[in-house]
């Protein structure tokens, strides 16, 4: 379990355990596991995404990215930090399957999903129309949809992360790419996928100061690219670096270093779909650190 907050402490960050790592900057970068900023001690830890959701909403990371879906359910405890977005700027998520099937066959096809906190499966229920209880899914752990498909074991699967890229290599098409649905349905806008949280336990100016420490870690890696891309190599699952290259670029980016207001206008519209729809229990009024 994460460490309670004590006064100029030692911080656990999670991040999701994924083909890269957006928290590597400054020291980070240098020294691995282990940041030392200032007077506090960052611990730097890795867990798939749908854990990293679970945990924060019973109250027990300091620190953490988690989907912008799991935000709508721990936003009483947890405030937005500006820094450490994921957004699927014209890419995002998407179905794949072994052969291409239309939305109306999707809705009646078992559907292999990374878990149901996950902004992509938010993304799903809005494209279908439909709520998680309308839907033949099955919940499997992100790095094993395709194999899951490809076993017969779901017809489609919601692919997260590195698996945007390498789809093709397992013999699979894409039938939508959330990304590129929600842009064209959002005058353009990111599809929100992934930030980073703080608890609300860590005091305001407390807040603040942490908040900066991660802004400029993240602006180092994006200055220091090379160095940054070799670093997160090491939690890369069998990617080249020219591959990890391109992904990191497309989820570590400037709207790492801030949201905007096109991001935040793009959270607003995604919850607020979810929470018409039914599926987000609470319409949150966005809270960052600022």
């Amino acid at each position: 379990m994460a460490k309670r907050w004590r006064d100029k402490s030692h911080l656990r960050a999670y991040r999701p355990a994924r083909g890269k790592t957006k928290t590597h900057a400054g020291a980070l970068a240098r020294s691995g596991r282990r940041v030392h900023v200032l007077r506090y001690d960052f611990e730097h830890i890795l867990q798939d995404i749908q854990t990293l959701n679970e945990r924060a909403s019973r109250g027990e990371l300091d620190i953490s990215a988690i989907s912008i879906h799991a935000y709508a359910h721990v936003c009483g405890e947890y405030a937005l930090l500006p820094s450490g977005a994921s957004m699927g700027d014209g890419y995002g998520p998407m179905l794949v399957a072994r052969e291409k099937f239309s939305r109306q066959e999707i809705a009646s096809l078992r559907i292999a999903v990374p878990g149901t906190m996950t902004s992509a499966f938010l993304a799903l229920q809005l494209w279908l129309g439909k709520k998680g209880e309308q839907i033949d899914y099955t919940v499997v752990p992100f790095d094993e949809i395709f194999k899951t498909v490809n076993e017969g074991l779901a017809d489609v699967g919601l692919i997260i992360h590195e698996g945007q890229l390498t789809f093709e290599n397992e013999g699979l098409v894409c039938c939508e790419d959330f990304g590129v649905w929600w842009g064209r349905e959002n005058d353009g806008l990111p599809l929100p996928l992934g930030g980073n949280v703080i608890h609300k336990r860590i005091p305001p100016e407390e807040r603040k100061v942490i908040s900066g420490v991660l802004e400029r870690s993240i602006r180092y890696s994006l200055e220091h690219r090379a160095e940054a891309v070799e670093h997160s190599l090491q939690y890369a699952r069998d990617m080249g670096i020219d591959l990890a290259d391109k992904f990191v670029g497309m989820y570590v980016n400037d709207w790492t270093l801030d949201y905007g207001e096109a991001g935040r206008e793009s959270i607003r519209r995604f919850l607020r779909r979810g929470h018409e729809m039914g599926v987000v229990p609470e319409l949150p009024e966005l809270e960052f650190v600022e």
